[in-house]
């Protein structure tokens, strides 16, 4: 079987903001990388709206026929690749989750519903007035992008949320869904997270507060997010870590002992295990950065 090649925004790194964050209009996109259009996968969340041209675009062993106003939302892992005319043209989008989570915090990005792992939503199709709606976030999203003022990230992220809200009121106007009891459970989950994580990081105490068994609360978790209730509870911490080492001056020990960890080194091996490299490490490229 042919190895599909796995790309990160590193690879399409323009000077906006560095590994986490690109954006661009699709023509000068295919100019600046051609070898998109083969067969490949990202590690990052991928957004498209096409305004021209027609072509056909494979996803996951699926193909869908390209034309003006459809919109197509990537996940991390999987694969596509294009078939485009000469005349193409539209907006792209690639973004981490890790840099949308930690901006806004208290909403996940995997919530929004095209993006649940849950759901295998690729394409969602914009009539001519839906279009014209919401091409004008994108006009604005490459707009700021192409000025130097201050707080531009504030203002990048917070348009592109503002497209994801606009992306949902169309697709849910369109869908329904019989997980509305899960979602509920779901939010109680992450409510109680919010509350108790620097204090409990047992998943039975969650199921407990909940009035469910641990196995259902699991089962939920993995339905919606593909991920187990410990997994959840680590991103959390890793999360809330992240945020003290990047806006306070607090020690790497008392951010631990904050989060609830006595044993320093056993938060600093959980923090490597998520994010390959150390608190001390992640706040020394962090200051490089600055």
């Amino acid at each position: 079987m042919k190895k599909v090649p796995i790309y990160t925004i590193q690879n399409f790194n323009d000077s906006s903001n560095k590994d986490h964050l690109y954006i661009n209009t699709f023509k000068n996109h295919l100019i600046e990388h051609s070898f998109i259009e083969k067969s490949h996968r990202h590690n990052f969340y991928l957004l498209v709206l096409f305004t021209n041209g027609t072509g056909t675009h494979n996803i996951d062993s699926n193909t869908f026929s390209i034309k003006r106003g459809s919109l197509y939302v990537l996940k991390p892992g999987q694969a596509h690749g294009w078939e485009l005319s000469n005349d193409i043209d539209g907006y792209i989008l690639f973004y981490s989750d890790e840099i949308y989570n930690l901006y806004f915090g208290h909403k996940r990005i995997e919530e929004y519903p095209f993006y649940e792992p849950s759901k295998n939503i690729s394409e969602i199709l914009f009539n001519e007035k839906e279009l014209l709606d919401i091409e004008f976030y994108f006009k604005l999203l490459i707009k700021e992008n192409q000025q130097l003022k201050s707080r531009k990230k504030d203002k990048l992220l917070n348009i592109i949320d503002v497209i994801h809200i606009e992306i949902s009121r169309k697709f849910l106007s369109e869908n329904t869904y019989s997980h509305q009891t899960y979602h509920q459970k779901l939010k109680i989950f992450n409510q109680l997270l919010d509350c108790y994580y620097t204090t409990e990081k047992s998943p039975s105490f969650y199921a407990s507060k909940m009035n469910i068994t641990l196995k259902h609360l699991n089962r939920i978790c993995k339905e919606l997010l593909n991920k187990t209730i410990t997994e959840l509870i680590s991103q959390k911490i890793v999360l809330e870590s992240k945020r003290m080492l990047t806006f306070s001056n607090a020690s790497i020990n008392q951010i631990a002992t904050s989060l609830g960890y006595e044993d320093y080194s056993y938060f600093s091996r959980l923090f490597k295990k998520h994010t390959q490299q150390t608190p001390s490490k992640f706040r020394t490229l962090l200051s490089k950065d600055l």
